[in-house]
């Protein structure tokens, strides 16, 4: 259905009118940067776009206090002076006389993208705003925001549309403070954030950003970091902050623009793709136009580019994720099934008084990151596009497909000659059917390891689906790929000749006993059980496939395969963040009706179906994953950040 760009040119009109090094970094050139570069990538042409509207003062009340609104409505009328005393009242704020229109331009154009998205209008969409939005309270200016923009989409979304579960995600460096107050003791809306605190020395300084803030009254666990498909939300909005990325003089890390596309994709699987993405923080301007881009380019469906650099996670990122889990235990039982023992502090990190120490900027966390090379911004992100996003390559010429428009019906096939020299190893091969099944599945693997095709579907015959299964992956190494993963699924065993070199990675989801055969070989069983399924996909399937880092991806539905289209939808919708979209999925012919065309649909980029909710996952799920987990973890890094089995 497309992709919406929520903008309006009066929003760059607010500036700082006085000397205040806090506050100079929130400036008009952080919305231009990010569009100009929208433009010159082509990005802002293939979206809906649409001019904000100032939100009304009634809708600015679903969250905000009369008397609040009434304030910063009368700055309009202020001089400089005045100005600057009134913005000494509030932390890291100043007013402008335009504020109070580019604030409601700002919180508009979070609710005319919610409208679009929830109208079906749109897919999606992203709200270019300023000022930012999520650190506002009720009766209170703060970090920069005015009024809280995500919060008044999240309350407009709950009245006007009457959901009941909406999952707002912060991926902003800082607390997104003023969401957590407004919604903690709301259970409909599930506040999931992700922020700098380094024990409580990162502004903004507060206890209650600390893990053990869970929520209050009926909304307790209801603030969690947690991952996302426990609440089956009906929306997702995302605070998109930016300043957690590389170069941002606020948030001093070193996020590359890569991880949010990444982000988007994988929140894409949620809500069946209603993503309404909300600029909050960012300020290194070349750092957010390049991470706005990538944003966007994954809200229309683009494949996101494959992550740089080694995929082992940090010491006290490990912690972090440990003392979340530990505090929302009492509040999801699938975290009751696992050990979620609190990573003890250092004593070292608190003053005597028992409050940490403000981390200020020159301290060590600034040294260590002015010192990260510049390189990772200058870094060539936009992969070619291929001509053809998606093709299918069936065989039985009675199949009608409905597909989107610029999906292709492959016509083509290898020529004669080479798909039996391939096949003459097989005896399964050897029938009329299965080798001209062969020739187009090698035909389409070819456009896809040269460039041309980004991603495929290819059937065979259920009687010779290993063994082609065998050619594509030989074919795919010795064309080019350099690592290649592949996700049978059903009855299909790893060739055993196939050299455990590091270059392939197979993993077995078949029903059997719960194996790692060696590092590049991993069998599990299929969990029959959907909160099984996702514990396999998350817990075990991506941090494989994250820390193998594959420029190729096959995944195999076999004999007995068990998945029903919406969850075959969604594993096909995370194995396309890998490789850079490059995914291959062969299938049975028996089955290619019912599933070439969502799979299809999905590895061009639309939504997956939602799953539903799902209850804890049974005992013999949770012990084979964690079994295969502890073999694995020495070798496999990724595995060491033990997300939780989904309730």
């Amino acid at each position: 259905m497309g992709t919406a760009l929520v903008y309006h040119e009066d929003m760059t009109a607010t500036r700082l009118l006085w000397d205040d090094p806090e506050c100079e970094i929130e400036r008009p050139e952080r919305l231009t940067a990010a569009l100009d570069r929208l433009r010159q990538r082509g990005l802002e042409q293939r979206c809906l776009r649409l001019s904000a509207r100032e939100a009304s003062e009634e809708e600015l009340g679903l969250v905000h206090s009369p008397e609040y609104v009434s304030l910063v409505r009368e700055t309009q009328v202020l001089g400089k002076e005045e100005l600057q005393a009134l913005s000494g009242q509030f932390d890291a704020i100043y007013f402008h006389p335009s504020t109070f229109h580019c604030a409601r331009l700002a919180a508009g154009a979070g609710l005319q993208l919610v409208d679009a998205v929830l109208t079906g209008a749109v897919q999606n969409g992203l709200a270019l705003v300023r000022p930012p939005g999520h650190h506002s309270q009720r009766a209170a200016a703060n970090g920069f925001c005015v009024f809280n923009n995500v919060a008044i989409a999240a309350a407009h979304a709950k009245q006007k549309y009457g959901l009941h579960r909406i999952l707002v995600v912060d991926w902003d460096v800082h607390h997104g403070q003023g969401i957590q107050y407004l919604f903690e003791d709301d259970p409909s809306v599930l506040y999931f954030s992700w922020h700098r605190y380094e024990h409580g020395r990162f502004w903004p300084f507060l206890r209650e950003s600390d893990a053990d803030a869970v929520g209050r009254g009926q909304g307790l666990g209801f603030t969690v970091n947690l991952p996302w498909n426990q609440f089956d939300p009906e929306l997702v909005l995302v605070s998109a902050g930016f300043d957690s990325a590389v170069g941002d003089p606020e948030g001093q890390m070193q996020a590359t623009p890569e991880c949010f596309a990444h982000l988007t994709q994988l929140l894409q699987v949620l809500a069946g793709g209603r993503v309404c993405a909300v600029l909050e923080g960012g300020y290194h301007l070349e750092s957010l136009a390049e991470s706005v881009c990538m944003t966007v380019q994954t809200l229309l469906g683009d494949p996101a580019p494959p992550l740089s650099g080694p995929m082992v996670p940090c010491q006290s990122a490990l912690e972090s994720i440990q003392s979340a889990r530990a505090a929302q235990a009492p509040h999801w039982k699938s975290l009751q099934l696992q050990d979620v023992t609190p990573v003890p502090l250092s004593p070292s990190t608190h003053s005597p008084e028992g409050r940490p120490p403000p981390l200020l900027p020159g301290g060590p966390v600034c040294k260590a990151a002015a010192s990260a090379p510049s390189s990772l911004l200058d870094q060539p992100r936009l992969c070619p596009a291929p001509s053809v996003r998606t093709a299918v390559a069936l065989t039985a010429p009675d199949i009608t497909l409905v597909l989107p428009p610029d999906v292709i019906q492959q016509e083509g096939s290898a020529l004669r000659e080479e798909t039996e020299a391939w096949a003459r190893p097989h005896e399964s091969l050897a029938r009329e059917e299965a080798l001209t099944a062969l020739g187009k599945l090698l035909y389409l693997l070819d456009g896809m390891l040269d460039g041309q095709v980004n991603s495929g579907i290819a059937a065979t015959p259920a009687s010779a689906a290993a063994a082609t299964l065998d050619v594509a992956v030989r074919r795919g190494l010795s064309h080019g790929a350099q690592r290649l993963l592949c996700v049978a699924l059903g009855q299909l065993d790893r060739p055993p000749d196939l050299a455990h070199d590091g270059r392939s990675l197979w993993l077995n989801i078949r029903g059997k006993e719960a194996a790692a055969l060696s590092m590049f070989h991993v069998s599990t069983p299929l969990p029959v059980m959907t909160s099984g399924f996702l514990s396999c996909i998350l817990g075990l399937m991506l941090p494989l496939a994250y820390g193998f880092q594959p420029d190729l991806v096959l995944v195999a539905l076999g004999p007995g395969h068990g998945l029903q289209g919406p969850q075959a939808a969604l594993l096909a919708a995370v194995l396309r963040g890998l490789a850079g979209g490059r995914v291959l999925a062969l299938l049975e012919e028996d089955s290619t009706a019912q599933l070439a065309g969502i799979l299809a649909r999905v590895l061009n980029g639309e939504a997956p179906p939602s799953l539903g909710p799902s209850s804890v996952a049974s005992p013999e799920d949770v012990q084979a994953l964690m079994y295969l987990r502890g073999q694995l973890e020495p070798q496999w890094k990724m595995l060491q950040c033990h997300p939780h089995l989904v309730a």
